[in-house]
C-alpha cells in the first residue's frame, strides 16, 4: 500500500481533462500524457501484453500463477477528468481531518463546509486528499486507476495468492460519454470485468440511468435594435422560453436515488442563433422514452410559437441501463458482495446517478459492474477521497480476485 498514495499524486498532477466538443478521438491529446506514463510503469512491474493504441486505450495482463481453469477477469478505470471544472494545475493536499469545516483556500475563501457536505465528519481522525479548491481533485477517475495498479502490485508482490489471468484497461474520454466507442472487447479478452470508478467506500452498482443528450438550435433575426420593432427575433430569448418548458421538479437538484432529470449542460448564444444542450436521464426504460418524447414536444411548441424553420433539436442516445445484462450475470455482483465483507466493507448497493463504461461495456457483451474507489464530491472543487478507503478499495480487488480463483 505504500505506493498508493504516491501514486495517486502524480497521476492528479497529470492534465487530462477531455473535450465533450472536440472531433478527434480522444477528444485531447493529452489524456495520452497519463496513459505514456501509465504505460512505463506498467512495464517496470512487469506486466505482460502491454499495448497502448493510438485512440489512447492502454491494456495489460497479469498472467495467471495457477494452471487452474479460471476465468479472466478485466479491472477498467478511465484516464480523463470532468470538463465541468478545470483539471490543469492540481495541486492535491494531504490533511489530517480533525472534524469541522476545511478550508481548502484561504485567498479565495473557498470552503468545504460540514453545512454543505455532513458526511465529511464520518472521515473525523482521517487522513484526507482534498484539493486547492481552485480545481476538481481527479479521484474520478485517477483513485481507480492508482487502486487498480497497487492491487495488481499486491499480487507480483505475493505470489502465494494463486489468480487466473487479469486483464487492466484504462480508457478515455468515458467523462464525455465515448470511453468505450473503440474499446477492442476481443482484444482486451476476458470473461467479465469491473468498473473501478465508484464513489464512497463500500458501493457496488450494476444498475445506470439510461442517457441521452438533446441539442437545441434556435435561429433568431438580428436586426439593429433601435429599428428593430416587430422585425427582431432575439434567439437569447427564445432560450428563455424554452428552458421554461421544462419541469423545474425534475432536475438534477430536485431529484435523488431512481428519479430522472432534464439537465441543461451548456448554452451558447447571440441574437441570430442560440444552442442549448440538455442531457436527460432516468433509471426506467418507459420514463426515458417519455422524456425523449417531452423534448420533441418541447421542440414542436417552439415551432408552432417561433416558425418551424426556426427551431432544431436533435436527440441521441448515449448509454442504457447495465441492469438488463447484469440481472443475468448476478454471479459478478456475488463475487464482489463476497470479497467486501471477507474485507470488513458492508456492500451498499445503489443505482448510479449517472453513466459507466461498464455500461457500454456490458451491451458490448462483457457485463461490467462497477465498485467503488473511495470519492466524494466528483466533478468539482470540493473532492476528496479519504486514503483509507482507497487502501479498502486495494483490498477488494485483491479479494475479488481471490474469491473467482477459489470458486
Amino acid at each position: 500500500m505504500e505506493n498508493l498514495v504516491k501514486r495517486f499524486l502524480e497521476y492528479v498532477k497529470i492534465y487530462t481533462t477531455s473535450d465533450e466538443d472536440s472531433t478527434t478521438f480522444p477528444s485531447t491529446q493529452r489524456q495520452k500524457d497519463l496513459a505514456v506514463f501509465l504505460k512505463k510503469e506498467l512495464e517496470q512491474l512487469g506486466l505482460a501484453e502491454i499495448s497502448l493504441d493510438h485512440n489512447g486505450y492502454l491494456m495489460a495482463t497479469l498472467p495467471a500463477n495457477t494452471e487452474e481453469k479460471i476465468p479472466v477477469i478485466g479491472l477498467i478505470a478511465h484516464m480523463d477528468t470532468s470538463p465541468e471544472v478545470s483539471g490543469e494545475n492540481v495541486k492535491p493536499m494531504i490533511i489530517k481531518y480533525g472534524g469541522g469545516d476545511i478550508v481548502l483556500n484561504v485567498e479565495q475563501n473557498i470552503v468545504l463546509k460540514t453545512l454543505n457536505f455532513p458526511e465529511i465528519e464520518k472521515y473525523k481522525g482521517q487522513t484526507l486528499i482534498t484539493t486547492d479548491g481552485t480545481t476538481l481533485l481527479g479521484a474520478d477517475d485517477k483513485a481507480g486507476i492508482a487502486e487498480i495498479i497497487t492491487a495488481v502490485e499486491y499480487l507480483i508482490n505475493n505470489p502465494h495468492i494463486k489468480h487466473g489471468k487479469v486483464r487492466i484497461g484504462f480508457t478515455p474520454d468515458e467523462e464525455v460519454g465515448r470511453g468505450t466507442e473503440k474499446f477492442d472487447i476481443k482484444a482486451f479478452g476476458a470473461d467479465f470485468a469491473y468498473t473501478v470508478d465508484g464513489g464512497p467506500l463500500g458501493e457496488l452498482e450494476y444498475e445506470n440511468f439510461n442517457g441521452a443528450s438533446a441539442e437545441y438550435i434556435l435561429k433568431g433575426k438580428s436586426v439593429h435594435p433601435g429599428t428593430s420593432k416587430d422585425k427582431m427575433v432575439n434567439a437569447n430569448l427564445m432560450v428563455a422560453d424554452l428552458l421554461a418548458l421544462f419541469p423545474l421538479a425534475e432536475t438534477p437538484q430536485n431529484t435523488e436515488k431512481y428519479e430522472g432529470f432534464y439537465h441543461v449542460t451548456k448554452i451558447t448564444g447571440t441574437v441570430e442563433q442560440a444552442r442549448v444542450h440538455f442531457i436527460i436521464r432516468d433509471h426506467d426504460r418507459q420514463e426515458f422514452e417519455y422524456k425523449k418524447q417531452i423534448c420533441m414536444r418541447n421542440a414542436m411548441i417552439m415551432k408552432n410559437k417561433y416558425g418551424q424553420d426556426r427551431v432544431e433539436v436533435d436527440i441521441r442516445d448515449s448509454y442504457y441501463n447495465m441492469k438488463q445484462i447484469i440481472q443475468e450475470n448476478m454471479f459478478i455482483v456475488d463475487y464482489a458482495v463476497k470479497a467486501f465483507k471477507q474485507c470488513g466493507i458492508e456492500p451498499h448497493i445503489v443505482p448510479i446517478r449517472g453513466g459507466t463504461d461498464g455500461a457500454r461495456l456490458s451491451y458490448m457483451g462483457l457485463p461490467c459492474p462497477n465498485i467503488f474507489t473511495g470519492g466524494h464530491n466528483f466533478h468539482g472543487r470540493y473532492e476528496y477521497i479519504p486514503v483509507s478507503s482507497m487502501e479498502k478499495a486495494v483490498q477488494a480487488i485483491v479479494e475479488i480476485i481471490k474469491v473467482i480463483a477459489e470458486k
